[in-house]
């Protein structure tokens, strides 16, 4: 059911192959998707970039990848193998419309979906159930299914979350995947009160969202960023900032952190452990720097470490997420906004790593609405 003129086409990004910026293909001649029977369609209002977008487009997550994101983050990867280049393993079908962020509004819905959704302002789920695969199974939206780099998109009415906020389309766009995946770590991990958190990726959109998700739950945290973002991660909250490079170890001291938030990984992850206190946790859910790392096992098991791997989320990370939104308790870090069609610049930028937060797309100005 709708009560919006909905158009037969519509502009959006697609990618059409493993690779290069150049696999990035904007479009002003896309079908418009049509909602199934528990399905709703939603008129985007805004997307934002993410680490996932680019590691999918390179095919960094294949094992045949050994190095960081950015080494192929323009060109690609020609050690990727198609067969396991998406983050499940599962080889991706082609075109596909990414964005694993999106806020909008429902213009339309399936027959077994009430219509008083329509016109609700909604941020969908960007991991997903799929529960008929078994435990710990999701899709991705933007990856296994289309996403939000387009003026329209569909989702399981279930996966679109009601939200009231005052925020913009394009501050609420900042949230569902970075500080999803920082809620899911934080709580699988299970920081606690008075605990000292060291987050590596700090300035990032997941280290950010770490950094102020930690500070909810008044954990002690100790942020890793480049030295110009020093001051900023300190404005956020941050108690003590390390610049990206420095030891660890010879500024902290050993055994001196109770959990490590690893966005990162690289040359550097020997140290983590070292920083662990004993019985200390340790959570991941990025390689940024690179997905090979040297481990002592006698670190791991006479420390009595915990190691936390972290992509599926339960139900109740996403529902909390809208809570803290609706309550005010988070600030969006939006640090600059692109019209769609510069996709490419926009990840160019987000490469260049010169930000704090994240980078919000915007579709064609006809298709925005304004904020309730």
């Amino acid at each position: 059911m709708t009560t919006h003129k909905i158009p037969d086409q519509m502009t959006g990004v697609v990618l059409t192959g493993h690779g290069g910026l150049e696999k990035l293909l904007y479009r002003t001649d896309l079908p418009v998707p049509k909602p199934g029977k528990e399905e709703v369609l939603i008129r985007v209002g805004a997307s934002a970039v993410n680490n996932t977008d680019i590691n999918t487009r390179i095919g960094w997550y294949s094992k045949g990848v050994t190095g960081q994101t950015n080494a192929g983050a323009a060109q690609g990867f020609e050690t990727a193998d198609d067969d396991d280049a998406s983050w499940s393993g599962i080889p991706l079908e082609f075109p596909r419309v990414q964005g694993a962020d999106c806020c909008g509004e429902i213009v339309a819905v399936g027959e077994l979906v009430s219509s008083d959704r329509i016109g609700e302002r909604v941020l969908v789920r960007n991991l997903q159930s799929a529960t008929s695969q078994g435990e710990f199974s999701c899709i991705t939206y933007g990856s296994e299914c289309d996403g939000g780099f387009a003026q329209y998109t569909k989702t399981p009415a279930s996966e679109a979350f009601a939200v009231q906020s005052s925020l913009t389309d394009a501050e609420l766009a900042s949230f569902p995947c970075a500080y999803s995946t920082a809620e899911n770590m934080i709580d699988r991990v299970g920081v606690k009160a008075n605990e000292t958190v060291l987050i590596t990726g700090a300035s990032g959109g997941v280290g950010s969202a770490a950094v102020q998700l930690a500070k909810r739950r008044h954990a002690k945290v100790i942020a890793i960023c480049g030295a110009e973002k020093v001051e900023q991660l300190k404005e956020l909250g941050a108690d003590i900032v390390i610049p990206r490079g420095e030891s660890m170890v010879d500024v902290l001291g050993h055994h001196s952190v109770d959990i490590v938030i690893d966005l990162v990984a690289g040359d550097q992850w020997p140290e983590l452990l070292d920083l662990l206190r004993r019985g200390g946790r340790y959570t991941v859910a990025g390689a940024i720097a690179g997905p090979i790392v040297e481990l002592d096992v006698r670190t791991l098991y006479l420390k009595d470490l915990s190691f936390f791997g972290c992509t599926y989320q339960p139900r109740s990370v996403f529902e909390n997420l809208i809570q803290y939104i609706e309550r005010g308790e988070l600030k969006p870090l939006v640090a600059h906004e692109y019209p769609l069609q510069h996709i490419t610049i926009a990840q160019q930028d987000f490469m260049a790593k010169k930000f704090i937060g994240k980078l919000v797309l915007l579709p064609p100005e006809e298709n925005m609405h304004e904020n309730r």
